[in-house]
Parts: C-alpha cells; structure tokens; sequence
C-alpha cells in the first residue's frame, strides 16, 4: 500500500470511529436522561368532580418514549381516551395502549402497567393525566 492509500484508510478509519462515538455517546446519554425522567413521573388521578366535560388534550414527553393523548368526559366520567401518537423504542411497547381502556373502565390512573411495556405505559398514563388537569375547573 502507499502512502496517499494508507493516509485516506486512516482517515476514514477515523471518522468511522468519531461517528460511532458520537452516537453511541448520544444515545447513552438520552438513555440516561430517559431512565431519569422515568424514575421521576408520578401519576396521580385528578379529582374527575373537578373535570368538565369535554375533550382534552395531553402529551408527554420522556425523551426515548411520548404520548399524545385525547381524554374525553363526560357527566364527571373518562368516557374515552384516544392515543393519537405513541413513539417507542420497542415492538412490545405497543403493548401498553390498553392502559387506556383500563383507565375508562377502573375510571382512574391507578391501573396496573403493561408487563414489557412498563415505561410506555407510564408516559401514556402521564398523558392522560396532563389531559385531565387541563380540564380541570
């Protein structure tokens, strides 16, 4: 090999290397952000007696995991919750999204998680609750 060949597989050695660097570093700092941000949700049913009736909207965000939510009541009742976005990392996280029928039929956020899926269905429960205090009077 001569010299100008070795000099251009050095460099594309290098930056090969930076790159996955960069990105492994990224992703295990989000991941850690993530693991943070999960440790930290506290869900809590907001009093529905104080919930008006209507459609509201809630979203969370986790950095790896969201949820955009539609929560609808009525008569101081969670008549649907619909899951207009839900961004995951895994296949099993879909999973999760029968926390929302849960919640309509317990009518509260003390539902149990998903098993696999325990993050999602935090954040989807986080959403759901950031509907119904936007609701509250």
């Amino acid at each position: 090999m001569n010299k100008t060949v070795k000099k251009v597989v050095v460099s594309v050695s290098c930056l090969i290397v930076a790159g996955v660097l960069f990105f492994g570093g990224t992703l295990a700092v989000n991941t850690m952000r993530y693991r943070r941000n999960i440790s930290e949700v506290e869900i809590i049913t907001p009093a529905l007696l104080q919930v008006r009736d209507g459609t509201f909207n809630g979203a969370f965000d986790a950095i790896l995991v969201s949820a955009n939510v539609d929560v609808t009541v009525e008569n101081n009742r969670i008549v649907e919750v619909v899951i207009n976005d839900h961004n995951f990392g895994r296949e099993s996280a879909v999973a999760a999204e029968v926390v929302a029928i849960e919640v309509v039929d317990q009518q509260t956020l003390d539902v149990d998680a998903v098993s696999g899926a325990t993050y999602s269905s935090l954040v989807i429960l986080k959403a759901i609750q950031i509907a119904l205090e936007s609701g509250a009077n």
